[in-house]
């Protein structure tokens, strides 16, 4: 736990000096000057769709440039050298950035619609989509060693992610969304809004179908790290 707590101030420190904090504000502004431009009766449907934007922004880009920082001023493979295990690595990076994206997503939503909404529902599909956001950012982004080379390669893996939005929105429905994990969440935000009324089986699929992807990124992400960071590092 001690190593834990370490790994959490260390890439809490990193996340200062990188500027995400600053970022993240910046990209909340953006979010709250279209929501004050809204129609106040619009400004509750909207928000699954600003809210599941945030989370692609802070979990899939923010995870990717902290990779990039540290291989360009070396502090990832420093890590290597210490008690610190890839398990709390990963593990640090994922809570430090899901609260991130949880602060932001209570902003956006408490300014927009104050606090009509289900607080559950809001919360778990933020943290759900958030880790499988950021999950896939930093499996991305292992294989590279710049953003220029990692760029066009992403938009493949975004795209892939946010193609719920298309069923979410009506402009096609089929029940091959349900293969998208982030399906589940837009499934949890809408009812968090009221704009759906789930059945039991999709608040089972919300949660276990999104944990069970969690769980097996989780594995991939060490077999990318250490086959693309340590095996490179090694060879170096």
């Amino acid at each position: 736990m001690n190593i834990l707590t370490a790994g959490v101030r260390l890439d809490l420190r990193l996340q200062l000096r990188y500027g995400f904090y600053y970022a993240a504000a910046f990209s909340v502004l953006l979010w709250e000057v279209v929501v004050f431009l809204l129609p106040g009766g619009l400004r509750a449907p909207a928000m699954p769709y600003l809210i599941f934007g945030d989370l692609a922004i802070v979990g899939f880009f923010f995870i990717v440039g902290a990779v990039f920082f540290e291989r360009g001023e070396r502090t990832l493979y420093a890590n290597l050298v210490t008690p610190m295990r890839f398990g709390h690595y990963l593990a640090a990076k994922l809570f430090t950035l899901t609260v991130l994206s949880v602060v932001l997503s209570l902003i956006i939503v408490v300014t927009g619609v104050g606090l009509d909404f289900a607080l559950l529902p809001l919360l778990g599909a933020v943290v759900l989509c958030a880790v499988i956001f950021l999950l896939a950012g930093f499996i991305s982004a292992t294989p590279f060693t710049s953003i220029s080379d990692w760029f066009i390669p992403s938009t493949v893996v975004i795209a892939l992610l946010n193609i719920p939005l298309i069923d979410y929105s009506g402009l096609w429905q089929h029940p091959a969304m349900y293969l998208v994990p982030t399906h589940g969440s837009l499934l949890m935000l809408g009812a968090s809004f009221g704009q759906l009324s789930l059945e039991p089986w999709q608040w089972w699929y919300a949660v276990g179908y999104q944990a069970a992807w969690i769980a097996g990124l989780c594995w991939f992400a060490k077999r990318a790290f250490v086959r693309f960071v340590i095996a490179r590092e090694g060879a170096a």
